[in-house]
């Protein structure tokens, strides 16, 4: 996926069952790269960053919603949270206000959270929010002044910075298995019509 706002990024998402199965795919790309010469260096192309994070249904947002939602997403909003202190029970406390929030007025805006372990200061979260329009956000305007509220206040009291980003979903970089590609075979095989 590409950045539409933020810096200019190109973030690519993988799924892992285990670390075993991260420590697959690194002894494969290892032995690849360190077999190859075509490594780009860091005067050419900044610096690439991996984070790894472990999932967290308690701190999602209607989890089993927005896995429907990731096939249909032509959108993620990547919301980042950083506890300077690293109290994940601060992020709890912040999450359980927020979803309260998002329940009084049963928006339709599932995520799925995650808690960088490694590749991040500690009390970093990474909320993604598939987004199948933009016209969701425009959707969600008029009551985002009050479903955050008591959030940004217990953000405040708890040294929590946020950052939103969106990004654009390119199907022509990413890798899905045909039953994710499925319910949209177009999209994800390039096939789609731009709108």
């Amino acid at each position: 996926m590409n950045s539409i706002s933020g810096p200019s990024e190109t973030w690519l998402i993988e799924a892992h069952d285990s670390f075993s199965a991260i420590e697959d795919l690194d002894k494969a790309f290892g032995t690849a790269a360190s077999s190859s010469n075509l490594l780009a260096s860091d005067d050419v192309l900044a610096p690439s960053r991996t984070m790894i994070g472990l999932y967290r249904p308690a701190w999602s947002y209607r989890p089993e919603e927005a896995l429907k939602l990731l096939p249909k997403m032509r959108y993620l909003q990547v919301s980042i949270y950083r506890n300077r202190s690293g109290d994940d029970e601060a992020f709890a406390a912040l999450v359980r206000a927020r979803t309260a929030g998002l329940d009084t007025i049963n928006l339709d805006r599932p995520d799925i959270a995650y808690e960088v372990i490694s590749g991040a200061p500690s009390g970093t979260y990474l909320l993604l929010t598939p987004l199948v329009s933009l016209k969701t956000l425009d959707d969600t305007l008029s009551v985002r002044a009050g479903r955050l509220e008591g959030g940004a206040k217990n953000a405040a009291h708890y040294e929590i910075g946020r950052e939103h980003l969106l990004f654009r979903i390119e199907p022509a970089i990413s890798y899905v298995s045909e039953e994710f590609a499925s319910a949209d075979p177009d999209f994800w095989n390039g096939k789609a019509k731009p709108e």
